[in-house]
Order: structure tokens, then C-alpha cells, then sequence
């Protein structure tokens, strides 16, 4: 008989969060919301919390605080407010599993305190391992905690090595959709705006993801957490442009023989299966119709057009601090696109001039590492301001 598991989601109201309270709604015997956060969306909070009576709620800040207690004052939930209860969410409420769906550098310390207290993550937030794979890699040698992969890569990668052993791995194959500029050159890419890259054509996803699936920095981001979550390396790792996504990733092994993971392109099977683990629970969700679609089609990714792939690898190869300054870097660029502040192809020049100009620690420790973030953050945002 499953016990029920108690999931608190961080980052309720994005899109991975309300997909995930989605998953969690079709299977109430197996689940139960104990926490729910958010940062700016209260209307949607409220709506969540008055639906899922959660113990627990953890808002971004109090400027909204008279609203959300006022709306939910009929209810026994307990409501903190800001970064440092978000930080320390475990302390409000007793939980088996923490979904991590925020999006940024906000994702890191939530998930290291949970590791500490030995709850297992299921993880969506890919910029986590990025900033502090080898950290984190660490720390789990030391807790009883796991981390079971949400993107949907990770996740196919997770399934495919099931009841394999880590030595008889000989690559693993990283699918992309290639975004909506794929098979575009450099030239195209100078004027391209906002609305364009926001417009993927596969996934449905918030804005941050979208654009970095636009720059290929997605892809790169997940290279470099695939490194950490499988201890694989880098130079094993491949990635290629796969424009159905219906082949989530790929695991190549020593004998020649590839084992594939396939499915439609939907977000709550990947998060179901971590939420499940490693139990496979039914739902009615779309089927992948192999009659509907005759071709699969692939592809090799352009290093030269979507540099940022490339500046992704070779932070991936530095190590150290460089993964951390490639997403510091890559955050405030993105933000800065979304804002009109700078163009498209300013994004990846950036990151590449921070990855040169902020110093390189080798074996950083988790304060260098948060120390380098703020660092980058600021030479980047200092430069796009004199721009």
C-alpha cells in the first residue's frame, strides 16, 4: 500500500507548477500539497491554495500580504513572506518531496537545504546544477536524498539508464527542437525580436526557457546538468537538433545499441514519473500515434550560429566557476532581451565577455560561488547600462 507522499512546489504559479498541481490533482491518493510558493502571481496563489489547502504558503513579498490573508482567512494555512522563508521552506511543514520549478538562481538554496535534510527534489530547475553541480554532487554523497530530473531530457535519460550500469554508458544524446530559428544563419539572427523568439514551436513554456530554447543556451544549460545528474563527461555528451521532440534524449552504450525514451511532448509525463518513482502511474494523457507521423527527423546542431551551445561547453569543460558565470551572465542577458534593452545576438556576446573577464576559481566553494554570481550579475548589468 503507497503511503501517500507529501509534495511541497516551489514556484506553484509558473509553468511547470501548475502542470504539476495538474499531475497531482489526477492522482489524489498518491499525493498531497503540503507548500505551495510564489513570487509575484498572488491572484493564481490564492486560487491554488483555496483549491489544494496546502499547510503552508510562501509568497514573494508583504506588499500583497492583507489581500492573500484576508482571501484565505477561512482556511488553516499558514502564510510566510520572502526570500529567506523560501530559503528555509522545509522548517514550516513535514514533506517527502520538493518540486523545484523556480526559475534562476532562486532555485539553489531551497534545494540545498533540502538535500540536507535527506528530501528528495525532483528537479525542473536546471539552473540549480548548473551554478553548483560539483556542490551538489558532493552533498549527495553525504544524504540520503535523490534527485529525480522534471526536463524533459533528464527524465528520458533517468528511464533509459534504469537497471543499467554506469560503466557500460558510452554517450549520452541530448535532443533539441531547435527552437524557432533553427536552420536560420547569423545574418537573420541580428534583428530578430521578442515576439519572434518567443514563439516555440513545440513547447509551451515561460518566457526565460523560451528564449534561452531560442539561443540553444537551453540545450547548454542541460549539457552541463546532465554532467552532474548522471557523473558523465562532458565529453561524452551530445547534443542533437530533433525539430518533432517526440525522442525526449537518448542513452548510447559501450556494445553500439541506443535505447530511446519517445513520447508526445508534454511536460506532465516527465513530472509524473519523477513524482511516482519508480512507480509508473496510468493516466489518460495523450498517446504518441506512431500511423500520424511517418518521419523522425535529425540533425547537427550549428556551434558556429548558436554560439551560446558552444560557450556552454566550454564552461561545462572549465569547470570550477565558469558554469556559474555562464548562467549569471545568461540570466541578466535574457531579461535584458525581454526588457528591449539589448538585441539578440548581444545576449551571447555578453556571456562570452563575462566568461573572459570574471575571474576563474577552480574548486569553488558554495559562498565563492554565490559571491561569483553577484559579481557577474553586476559587470553585466554595469555594461548593457552604458550601452
Amino acid at each position: 500500500e503507497q503511503v501517500m507522499k507529501k509534495i511541497a512546489i516551489l514556484g506553484s504559479t509558473g509553468s511547470i507548477g501548475t502542470q504539476t498541481l495538474d499531475v497531482i490533482s489526477n492522482n489524489s491518493n498518491d499525493f498531497k500539497v503540503e507548500l505551495i510558493s510564489a513570487n509575484s502571481n498572488y491572484k493564481l496563489l490564492i486560487k491554488q491554495a483555496i483549491k489544494y489547502n496546502p499547510k503552508t504558503i510562501v509568497f514573494g513579498n508583504k506588499k500583497k500580504s492583507k489581500l492573500i490573508e484576508d482571501s484565505l482567512a477561512h482556511l488553516n494555512i499558514n502564510i510566510f513572506y520572502g526570500k529567506d522563508a523560501l530559503n528555509n521552506f522545509i522548517d514550516y511543514c513535514d514533506i517527502d518531496m520538493v518540486v523545484t520549478a523556480l526559475v534562476g538562481k532562486s532555485g539553489l538554496i531551497p534545494t540545498i537545504n533540502a538535500i540536507k535534510n535527506n528530501i528528495d527534489i525532483a528537479l525542473a530547475n536546471k539552473e540549480t546544477l548548473v551554478i553548483a553541480g560539483s556542490y551538489i554532487r558532493d552533498l549527495l554523497k553525504h544524504k540520503r536524498a535523490n534527485i529525480y530530473p522534471i526536463d524533459s531530457e533528464h527524465s528520458a535519460i533517468f528511464q533509459c539508464l534504469q537497471g543499467e550500469k554506469k560503466e557500460s554508458i558510452e554517450k549520452l544524446i541530448l535532443t533539441a527542437s531547435g527552437g524557432p530559428f533553427r536552420g536560420k544563419d547569423i545574418d537573420f539572427l541580428k534583428n530578430v525580436t521578442k515576439d519572434e523568439a518567443l514563439k516555440h514551436p513545440n513547447w509551451i513554456m515561460g518566457n526565460k526557457v523560451t528564449i534561452d530554447s531560442s539561443t540553444l543556451m537551453n540545450k547548454g544549460l542541460e549539457v552541463i546538468e546532465a554532467r552532474f545528474l548522471f557523473d558523465i563527461e562532458i565529453k561524452n555528451i551530445e547534443v542533437i537538433i530533433h525539430p518533432e521532440s517526440i525522442i525526449h534524449s537518448m542513452v548510447q552504450f559501450r556494445d553500439g545499441s541506443i535505447i530511446a525514451q519517445l513520447g508526445e511532448p508534454d511536460m506532465r509525463l516527465p513530472i509524473q514519473y519523477a513524482l511516482g518513482y519508480p512507480k509508473r502511474i496510468e493516466n489518460i494523457y495523450p498517446r504518441f500515434d506512431f500511423n500520424k507521423s511517418n518521419s523522425l527527423n535529425f540533425e547537427e546542431p550549428s556551434f558556429k550560429t548558436f554560439r551560446n551551445l558552444k560557450l556552454a561547453y566550454q564552461a561545462a569543460e572549465n569547470e570550477g566557476n565558469s558554469p556559474c558565470i555562464l548562467n549569471a551572465s545568461n540570466e541578466i542577458v535574457v531579461s535584458a532581451f525581454l526588457n528591449g534593452k539589448i538585441k539578440f545576438l548581444d545576449m551571447t556576446n555578453l556571456i562570452e565577455d563575462s566568461l573572459n573577464k570574471i575571474s576563474y576559481i577552480a574548486s569553488p566553494n558554495l559562498e565563492q560561488l554565490i559571491e561569483t554570481d553577484l559579481e557577474t550579475r553586476k559587470y553585466i548589468l554595469e555594461k548593457i547600462n552604458k550601452k
